[in-house]
C-alpha cells in the first residue's frame, strides 16, 4: 500500500481547482503522467475513485469533493503549525498578513506601519488592498491574519473587534471659491459638481445610498478608483468630493464640510478567522493598532 504524501493532498487539489491535468500540471511544474500516477496511487490508497474523468473537464466525485473538504483544512492547519513553531515571543523576528479595504491606505496604514517597524523591526508585513469581500474569504482561507474593514455582517467564521467610528463629509480643496454655510444643506449638493470614488469602493456605495436617500441627483464630473487622484483633483480644482474625515486631518489644503443631515457614520474593524493561532506578531498588531486609534484621537466605537 502507498503510503500517503501532502504531495498527493496538492496534486488533488490542484486537479480539482483546474479541472483538467495538464493545467494542473503544469502549474504545479510536475508532467502530466507524473500527476495522473499520483492520483491514481492516491485513489488505489484510500479505496475510492476521487476524480471523473469521463467529461470534457475533470470533476470530483462525491467522495473526491467530501476528501478535498478536509485535505483543504488539514493543509491549512499544517501551514498555520509551521507559523507556529516558527514563531518567536520576542518579535526579534515574525511576519504578518494584513488584508484591508481601499480607504484605509490613505490615513490609516501608514501611520501603522511606522509604528510596527518602530517597535519591531524584525516583523515583517505582507499588506494588500482590496474588498471587504475577499479579505473574509483571506482570512477563512489563511491567506491572512487579519483585515481592517468595517463592521456589520461578516461570513461565518469571522470575527470581529471594534476600533473606531468613522465619519464622512464633503471635501473641498481650501482654495475653493464657495463659502458654504456649516452644515450645508444636502440638497446644495444639487448644484455642485462632485469628483467620487468609483463603484467598486464601497465608500461610493455608502455615498450613493446616501444621495439616494435625500433624492439628490448628483453631478459627477470625475469618478476616480484612487483616494490620491481625488485628492489631488480637488486640491486643484472647484469640485469637491467626500471621504473620510481622518484623510483631511493629513492633507491642509483640504478643507471638510459637514452635512445636514449628516452622512452616516461606519464602525471600523479588526477582522480575523475564529479560533485561527494568533501569533505573536498579530497579537501585537492588534495591540498597536488599538494604540494608534487612541493616540489619533479617532471617535470610539458605538455601543451595540
Amino acid at each position: 500500500m502507498v503510503a500517503l504524501e501532502l504531495r498527493h493532498l496538492r496534486y488533488l487539489l490542484a486537479v480539482a481547482e483546474h479541472g483538467n491535468f495538464t493545467r494542473a500540471a503544469e502549474d504545479l511544474h510536475i508532467s502530466q503522467p507524473t500527476l495522473s500516477q499520483q492520483i491514481k496511487q492516491l485513489e488505489r490508497a484510500l479505496g475510492v475513485q476521487l476524480l471523473d474523468r469521463t467529461g470534457r473537464t475533470v470533476r470530483l466525485t462525491d467522495a473526491g469533493a467530501v476528501y478535498t473538504d478536509h485535505a483543504r483544512r488539514a493543509l491549512r492547519d499544517l501551514a498555520a503549525a509551521e507559523r507556529a513553531v516558527h514563531d518567536v515571543q520576542d518579535l526579534s523576528r515574525g511576519h504578518l498578513r494584513l488584508g484591508v479595504t481601499p480607504t484605509f491606505t490613505a490615513y490609516l496604514i501608514g501611520p501603522l506601519a511606522a509604528e510596527l517597524h518602530a517597535r519591531h523591526p524584525g516583523v515583517g508585513l505582507t499588506l494588500v488592498e482590496m474588498a471587504q469581500e475577499r479579505i473574509e474569504a483571506g482570512l477563512l482561507g489563511d491567506d491572512l491574519d487579519l483585515g481592517i474593514a468595517f463592521a456589520g455582517s461578516h461570513l461565518p467564521g469571522i470575527t470581529a473587534t471594534p476600533l473606531f467610528t468613522e465619519a464622512l463629509s464633503l471635501v473641498a480643496g481650501t482654495h475653493h471659491s464657495w463659502t458654504p454655510p456649516e452644515p450645508l444643506p444636502v440638497r446644495a449638493l444639487a448644484d455642485q459638481q462632485l469628483a467620487l470614488l468609483s463603484g467598486d469602493f464601497a465608500t461610493r456605495g455608502h455615498i450613493d445610498a446616501y444621495l439616494t436617500d435625500h433624492r439628490i441627483a448628483p453631478r459627477i464630473a470625475v469618478e476616480a478608483n484612487s483616494i490620491q487622484a481625488l485628492t489631488e483633483i480637488v486640491q486643484r480644482t472647484g469640485l469637491a468630493t467626500v471621504l473620510p474625515d481622518a484623510i483631511t486631518h493629513d492633507h491642509p489644503h483640504l478643507t471638510p464640510v459637514s452635512l445636514d443631515p449628516p452622512l452616516p457614520a461606519r464602525s471600523v474593524a479588526l477582522l480575523q478567522r475564529e479560533g485561527a493561532y494568533r501569533s505573536t506578531a498579530s497579537r501585537a498588531f492588534a495591540q498597536l493598532t488599538h494604540d494608534l486609534v487612541d493616540t489619533r484621537g479617532y471617535t470610539p466605537p458605538r455601543s451595540a
